[in-house]
């Protein structure tokens, strides 16, 4: 058997374990992404075998957060891809205008830099108090961060250009403070958020949603998991309701039991059909 195998087995172990004492399912994230997040994990603990990670999580809880941290990507900007916003502000507003009220689901929101974009764009439409955006996330550390709403200053530069180009109606500078090396967002945009923990492999529906925006993340599933997403989208929306995916992520329309149309297939914008049978 060669290390690598060997390998391999210690990664199952160690997500068998996760699973077991804490109820977080990794077990169907793609195995190349798993592989080289385990082994970061290495490192940063200066272990010399990932078994060695099993009795670290089983015997002191507070190496569980420093575990799902590096197992979780955190890559997030405000406005990221600039153009998919513009087509959000062109397809997906008007869409929401017709609801009197609305529920906006960021799934997989990592340290909540979109949500704040989804709340400037609702806000500009002029549509964002009869709105509720659900911001869930599988790592806490990260909620933590997004609810409080603070980023480093020095990506101010970052942030600015990408709602310029994002079609941003007013000056960002309206919605946020700077406070030393820090800018923090405006209460006003935090009063519609309700941040929480869900983990997209094991949990369910919890509301009926008019909007899903769940980007980068489903790239990090295998198949099987990417498909019981994807179901779980289509549960969660009303018919007619918009799914927003990252650049890199598709749908695979033909699939029999899902009943999306494409609204922009090059920026990942879906539109929810009837429920499938039985739902």
């Amino acid at each position: 058997m060669t290390d690598e195998e060997v390998q391999d087995i210690e990664i199952q172990l160690v997500l068998e374990a996760l699973r077991l004492r804490f109820g977080y399912d990794f077990r169907n994230y793609a195995p190349a992404s798993l592989r080289r997040r385990v082994t970061q994990c290495l490192s940063s603990c200066e272990f010399t075998y990932i078994s060695e990670i099993i009795p670290r999580l089983l015997h002191q809880g507070a190496f569980l957060d420093r575990l799902i941290q590096v197992l979780t990507i955190s890559v997030s900007t405000l406005f990221r891809d600039p153009e998919v916003f513009r087509l959000l502000r062109e397809h997906s507003v008007p869409m929401l205008r017709t609801y009197p009220y609305f529920n906006v689901w960021m799934a997989g929101c990592a340290t909540g830099e979109e949500v704040y974009s989804m709340a400037i764009l609702l806000k500009e439409a002029g549509i964002y108090d009869r709105g509720r955006i659900f911001a869930t996330d599988i790592n806490r550390e990260n909620l933590d961060i997004a609810e409080r709403g603070y980023y480093k200053a020095d990506r101010w530069q970052e942030f600015e250009n990408n709602y310029r180009l994002s079609g941003g109606q007013s000056k960002l500078e309206d919605y946020c403070h700077m406070d030393g090396d820090w800018l923090s967002f405006d209460p006003e945009l935090k009063k519609n958020m309700v941040y929480s923990t869900h983990n997209l492999a094991t949990d369910g529906v919890f509301a009926e949603m008019q909007f899903i925006v769940c980007r980068n993340v489903l790239i990090y599933f295998d198949g099987g998991l990417q498909h019981r997403v994807i179901d779980l989208f289509q549960d969660s929306l009303v018919r007619g309701g918009h799914l927003c995916l990252g650049m890199s992520e598709n749908l695979d329309l033909g699939r029999p039991g899902h009943e999306f149309q494409a609204v922009s297939e090059k920026h990942r914008l879906f539109m929810a059909g009837y429920k499938r049978a039985g739902s």
